[in-house]
């Protein structure tokens, strides 16, 4: 008889996880985005400029040094922070200053945000200082944009290619 009641109430417990299950499967609702927003994405990873000058040894001093410390050119490893801001239609959304990773703070700065605007035509205004200046930008885009309902528009940065990116 108390193995009948051991099975009978695992039986209502299984029984009430499938229900709770069904029910989360379907309820409550949830919407990912929005369907009458649009995303910029900006995303990138980059390194600043090096904080000092590259020091080029003359042949006297290599030859001062052991073989495998003969290093021609002494470079230092600190790096700039990266200094973003972007406008959509002249208003400021999004400004951020992003360290260099490392201890020695010399690698990428890595930089993710999501601006989420209405759709419709935008002019996006990209710009970036990756040396330190204090006036001015290294960088600068314009572009004018069309965006759609839940479209995803995507700035990336790549030096080697020119700078900012859209897609």
């Amino acid at each position: 008889m108390r193995k009948v009641r051991q099975m009978a109430a695992l039986l209502v417990v299984l029984a009430l996880f499938g229900v709770m299950l069904g029910y989360f499967t379907y309820r409550p609702s949830y919407t990912h985005f929005p369907d009458d927003k649009a995303l910029i994405k900006i995303s990138f990873i980059t390194g600043g400029q090096r904080v000092g000058k590259c020091i080029r040894r003359t042949r006297a001093q290599l030859a001062k040094l052991p073989p495998h410390k003969r290093k021609v050119l002494i470079c230092p490893r600190e790096r700039y922070p990266i200094h973003l801001e972007v406008l959509v239609d002249g208003q400021p959304r999004n400004q951020a200053t992003v360290r260099p990773a490392g201890l020695s703070s010399d690698g990428s700065s890595k930089f993710y945000r999501g601006l989420v605007v209405t759709p419709g035509r935008h002019v996006i205004v990209a710009r970036l200082i990756d040396s330190g200046r204090t006036a001015g930008y290294d960088f600068e885009t314009r572009k004018e944009i069309a965006l759609t309902p839940r479209q995803h528009f995507i700035i990336d940065f790549q030096r080697d290619r020119g700078g900012f990116i859209f897609r």
